[in-house]
């Protein structure tokens, strides 16, 4: 149950989020909104692909 939750919060970042990794973003020039963006896809992603 856990699992589809966070799959189906993947997908929603992924219409709503932009992808930071397709523009090329320098991690070390990254304002403090688009790290809190990179931070939570990954959570969201870490959770969805793990059991």
């Amino acid at each position: 149950m856990k699992r589809q939750l966070f799959k189906a919060i993947a997908k929603f970042n992924k219409l709503l989020f932009p992808s930071f990794g397709k523009k090329q973003l320098d991690m070390s020039k990254a304002k403090k909104w688009q790290m809190i963006i990179i931070g939570w896809r990954a959570y969201i992603t870490k959770n969805a692909i793990n059991p």
